[in-house]
């Protein structure tokens, strides 16, 4: 356990990174930017990660901004919030380059730059009762450390309003706009939770690394020869690969592949 992160590995394949200031509902300081920034730098390098669930302790996920933090930030100097924005960024950017899947356990109020937090997870599952809220406009402020993964997950056209109106919106109306992927019941959100995790540890730990980048790899980019030859040339290296060969072997022999024996 770290000053503000509660770090578990339950199985040799996944890991868990809690945020732990439920006094404050997980609110960011910049002791939470650099644990993170720092811890999932350390878990995407580990080779045999497979699966990393982030999480919240206590009522929420996280509140947004500290209000002691922010009472600081008051006094800063352009160069200062220059400084603390690149931090912001930094950490942003470490989880959603992770190569490891992050998949994000919503409970509570996600607010500001937790909605960021949430936005860079592959994969999201909110509990009911669950609101978001892009509340900086209320503050004079503007989303701008966070607007570039919270636009690639709640897409423009929400985030029009939302980033405008800075209105709490719901889970199942997160849902709706593919910012989250399920809404469950509180009680059985971290069942939920395991069985994602479950089905990611069960596949080729290569290949699931592999999908994730190619995701970030072609979305926007033109249908052109570059990128028909890219992908050809990714998928003929997966097949050549030692995982690739024995998924297929153990496919058509009916058998589990080597990574799901017991390690």
């Amino acid at each position: 356990m770290t000053g503000t992160l509660d770090i578990r590995r339950p199985s040799p394949f996944v890991a868990e990174v809690w945020l732990n200031r439920p006094e404050v509902r997980n609110a960011f300081n910049d002791g939470v930017i650099a644990e993170l920034t720092a811890a999932f730098r350390t878990l995407g390098a580990d080779g045999a990660l497979r699966a990393i669930v982030l999480g919240g302790h206590g009522k929420a996920f996280c509140a947004g901004a500290d209000l002691s933090w922010m009472r600081a930030m008051a006094d800063y100097s352009w160069a200062q919030n220059h400084a603390d924005a690149s931090a912001l960024a930094e950490m942003l950017w470490t989880v959603y380059s992770c190569a490891v899947p992050v998949v994000g356990r919503i409970h509570g109020d996600c607010y500001a730059g937790g909605v960021g937090l949430a936005a860079v997870c592959d994969v999201l599952i909110a509990a009911e009762g669950v609101h978001f809220c892009l509340s900086e406009a209320k503050l004079g402020l503007l989303p701008a450390t966070i607007g570039p993964y919270v636009v690639k997950a709640l897409g423009e056209q929400a985030s029009r309003r939302y980033f405008t109106t800075a209105e709490r919106f719901s889970a199942q109306r997160a849902l709706a706009l593919g910012f989250v992927h399920e809404v469950v019941a509180p009680e059985a959100l971290d069942a939920h939770v395991a069985e994602t995790v479950a089905a990611l540890v069960a596949n080729g730990p290569a290949a699931v690394r592999a999908c994730k980048q190619l995701v970030k790899d072609v979305a926007g980019r033109p249908l052109d020869a570059a990128l028909r030859d890219d992908t050809a040339r990714r998928i003929a290296d997966i097949r050549a690969s030692a995982e690739g060969r024995e998924g297929v072997q153990a496919f058509l022999n009916k058998r589990d592949p080597a990574w799901r024996a017991p390690g």
